[in-house]
Parts: structure tokens; C-alpha cells; sequence
């Protein structure tokens, strides 16, 4: 008996069979639904790349066995756009040149827009970097990645603020 689950990956509902009930949230993304902009990296949760959101949190879906994520919300880098246009996050990182080999910056961007979306990144490098300390980034982009960071929670925050005045 194959256990069936139900996520919604990127907006979209899905019913998904497992093969096996031990398969993590990464394994299942990337080998059974190819969405394999999440990256692999340590497979240990200690590196960050395979950072997704679930349920608008972040979260390293290496350690996350599928199965206990019946029902939620699943973001990946591969729904951050929307109809063709970057997310804040995304144009910021190209605009402040927030990576360099690229492999940990899907990563990277997943837990930068969770970091916004908790409220957590103001506008201090400092700040920011203590919150982004789980993603690693071998090439040592990490002055960019808090500039990127810091300019998208300004312009992500800016229709708030106009609403509210």
C-alpha cells in the first residue's frame, strides 16, 4: 500500500502517490516531480541549498520526510515569478550580483524571501547575514546577497507603506 499525499507545489494542487514513505520533501521535488531547481547540496541540513518554503516558512527539505507535509503549501525558486516577472528577491540578487557558480542560489533566494515574509531582514547587513547564517555560499558572495536582501524587503514593503498612508 502506497501512501498518497496532497501539496500544493507553486499554486498548483497535486495528489501524490509515494513509493516510499521515507522520501524527503528534496528527493520528491527534484526526482519525481523535476522541479530540480532546488539544489542538493550537503543533504544533511547544514548548507541551505535545498531551502523551500512550506507553508511560508523556511524550511531545508532535505530533512522534511514528504509524508508529514500532507496538505501544506510548497514554494520553490520555480514559483517565484510570475508571469514572466521576477520576484523582488530574484532581480535584486541579478542586480547586486548575489551569486557567482549559482549553485546555492536558489537557496539563497527562498530563504531570503522567507526571511522578508517573516519580517525578519530590515535593513542592516548585519542583520540580515544572521538570519541568512543556515545557507552557505562557497563562492563568498555574501556582501551581495545582503544588498540584494536589504533592496528587496525595501521595495517588497514600499506597497505597504503607500497603502498606508
Amino acid at each position: 500500500m502506497n501512501p498518497t499525499l496532497q501539496l500544493t507545489i507553486n499554486g498548483e494542487r497535486r495528489e501524490i502517490a509515494l513509493d516510499d514513505p521515507r522520501v524527503t520533501l528534496l528527493d520528491l521535488l527534484r526526482e519525481r516531480l523535476d522541479l530540480t531547481g532546488t539544489k542538493k547540496g550537503c543533504d544533511r541540513g547544514q548548507c541551505g541549498a535545498c531551502t523551500v518554503l512550506v507553508d511560508g516558512k523556511r524550511v531545508n527539505s532535505c530533512l522534511a520526510l514528504a509524508i508529514s507535509l500532507d496538505g501544506a503549501e510548497i514554494t520553490t525558486i520555480e514559483g517565484l515569478a510570475v508571469n514572466g516577472a521576477l520576484h523582488p528577491v530574484q532581480a535584486a540578487f541579478i542586480a547586486h550580483d548575489g551569486f557567482q557558480c549559482g549553485y546555492c542560489t536558489p537557496g539563497q533566494i527562498m530563504s531570503a524571501v522567507g526571511l522578508i515574509l517573516e519580517g525578519q531582514a530590515g535593513d542592516d547587513p548585519e542583520r540580515v547575514r544572521e538570519g541568512m547564517s543556515g545557507n552557505l555560499c562557497r563562492c563568498g558572495a555574501y556582501a551581495g546577497i545582503a544588498e540584494a536582501v536589504i533592496e528587496a524587503q525595501r521595495v517588497m514593503s514600499a506597497p505597504a507603506r503607500e497603502a498606508a498612508e
